[in-house]
């Protein structure tokens, strides 16, 4: 199994054990990751049966001005603004002091932000027989998970799960 972190994570896939399918045919990613994972699948030409993308980031129904604010944030205190960011993933039953840190930069935070999930490349991976999975949380409070799903909806197998955070985390 290949698995792709969230923006500012690292070995987060313990998390999603309830989940994930860890086997040599699934390629994962969390978030940021998600992008990551479903790029790699159009990418490759190697066997993949399944493709399982946790809380994808998915902010294409957002307006320029959120986006705008997001990259200020980030530029004024990158430190602040992470440590803001992970609080609202972890809520409201994780603590961030569980979590691991990578490495993040401006142009990364911009690439989540502008990603739009085209149509056509989910398309090109269920045409390969590759299965489509994906798995948001009712709270989650950095993507909108009923926008997200209603886009997934027509692609993937959406999975919904009732009072769960940003990491799939619930009570």
């Amino acid at each position: 199994m290949i698995f792709y972190s969230g923006f500012s994570f690292t070995n987060e896939a313990d998390l999603f054990d309830e989940y994930l399918l860890r086997d040599a045919y699934t390629v994962a990613g969390f978030s940021y990751g998600a992008i990551k994972a479903a790029e790699h699948v159009a990418a490759s030409s190697d066997r993949i049966d399944r493709l399982q993308l946790f809380s994808p980031a998915f902010f294409q129904d957002k307006p320029e001005k959120f986006k705008r604010l997001q990259m200020m944030g980030y530029k004024r205190d990158h430190t602040a603004y992470l440590r803001q960011f992970k609080q609202l993933c972890c809520d409201p039953y994780m603590s961030i002091d569980t979590l691991g840190d990578s490495q993040t930069s401006a142009a990364e935070l911009e690439e989540l932000l502008y990603y739009v999930w085209e149509p056509k490349l989910l398309e090109q991976i269920k045409r390969r027989g590759t299965r489509i999975e994906v798995y948001l949380g009712s709270e989650d409070r950095i993507v909108n998970a009923e926008a997200a799903r209603e886009f997934f909806k027509q692609y993937a197998t959406v999975y919904y799960i009732k009072k769960a955070n940003h990491f799939l985390q619930e009570k």
